[in-house]
């Protein structure tokens, strides 16, 4: 189909199918939807949004039709999120099935292994959290004390992982667990994916300065992965490990500047514009500007990148600098969301600001430069492996 005629046709189903209340600006957490087995929607046109937008394969449009997905080229996809963007259309599904564990499994899974666990995620049946950082094993993951012990058709999995975001929502984990005993410490990690809903699996919120928090400590005491649930070969898992880092340092940034709610948004709900329904402060409103600016440099980047690794070249160590840059700009749209608010941002409880929530994800905004690699590691990767500065 040409790329008009499906633009066409795109723009015309979301104009029918897209329900308005979705079209609105996210305002709290409870406005995305997860999935999971236990998820509950917050209405029913997220209910709605989800079923038919899962009926077109479009929650994972680049993937194939058998996996769940619709098979669409990466320039029929981009033209959908395009066209998405263009109405305000809410994401109908965020998971990081979607972000990091499929392209994982897209690449190193078996047939069985994509059939069994990419459909569910694609309907977001099934949510997914991941266990890579432990206690003493943030940086350098490779050093990872989580053991797994091959017994028959299982592995007895023993250890603790942290900043296990959402875990405590999540049906499944996928874990770097030490398989290799003997191996050097990158050699001896493989990549397990794990029933949560079995004894042996017990998760711990961890509470922020926010006073809400996605984070938890994960504990596996004998919990079992069957061996047909190891992705790749046993040892394999830093190499799978490395490719899923840049999908999810991707996923943390690809909303870096637009997604969630914006300064404009933010200065319209608390009454800070003028009468022709701009921002009424001209000093955010420069600010303001320059988010944008950069927002939209950011997004050329991006996709650039992408583009050159669609052909070959691959993302690398240019993952870090999308990480750092995208983790700056959101913590700077946090920024300016606060000061469009001016006082009803401070308000931390009440319906007025929905419970506090832009406090709050201003707040959770800090936590950008630890989650996904912290800024410090991947400037060290960006002077050495993108800039080859000397001495780095």
């Amino acid at each position: 189909m040409p790329l008009d005629t499906f633009r066409t046709e795109t723009r015309a189903w979301l104009e029918a199918n897209c329900p308005p209340s979705m079209r609105k600006p996210i305002a709290s957490e409870a406005d995305i939807c997860w999935g999971g087995k236990d998820w509950t929607f917050t209405s029913e046109d997220q209910k709605i949004w989800l079923e038919r937008m899962v009926e077109k394969g479009w929650t994972v449009p680049a993937w194939p039709k058998e996996y769940g997905g619709a098979g669409l080229s990466k320039e029929e996809a981009f033209i959908l999120k395009e066209e998405m963007k263009a109405i305000n259309a809410r994401s109908p599904l965020d998971s990081f099935g979607i972000w990091m564990l499929g392209p994982a499994l897209l690449k190193y899974g078996t047939h069985e292994q994509k059939l069994e666990h990419l459909p569910p995620i694609a309907r977001g049946e099934i949510r997914w959290c991941q266990g890579y950082s432990e206690p003493g094993a943030g940086s350098d993951l490779a050093s990872l004390r989580s053991k797994g012990v091959l017994n028959g058709d299982h592995y007895v999995v023993n250890g603790q992982k942290v900043w296990t975001s959402y875990a405590d929502r999540s049906d499944w984990i996928f874990a770097l667990v030490r398989t290799e005993a003997d191996a050097p410490k990158h050699l001896g990690i493989s990549f397990l994916l794990i029933d949560m809903d079995q004894p042996g699996v017990t998760t711990k919120p961890i509470k922020l300065i926010s006073g809400k928090s996605p984070f938890c400590e994960t504990f596996f005491d004998d919990a079992k992965a069957l061996v047909a649930n190891r992705l790749g070969e046993a040892g394999q898992g830093w190499e799978i490990a490395k490719y899923l880092l840049s999908h999810e340092r991707a996923g943390i940034v690809s909303e870096a500047a637009f997604g969630g709610m914006n300064p404009v948004t933010a200065a319209h709900q608390s009454g800070e514009v003028d009468e022709t329904g701009r921002l009424a402060d001209p000093i955010l409103r420069g600010d303001v500007a320059r988010l944008t600016i950069d927002g939209l440099a950011f997004d050329a980047t991006l996709r650039r990148i992408k583009e050159e690794g669609d052909h070959g070249e691959g993302v690398g160590a240019r993952a870090s600098m999308l990480k750092y840059v995208g983790t700056e700009l959101n913590k700077r749209r946090h920024e300016l969301n606060m000061s469009a608010l001016g006082m009803d941002g401070l308000l931390w409880e009440g319906d007025k600001e929905s419970d506090g929530d832009p406090a709050r994800a201003w707040l959770r905004s800090r936590a950008n430069s630890i989650e996904g690699g912290t800024s410090e590691i991947q400037l060290n990767i960006i002077s050495k492996r993108v800039l080859n500065l000397p001495g780095a």
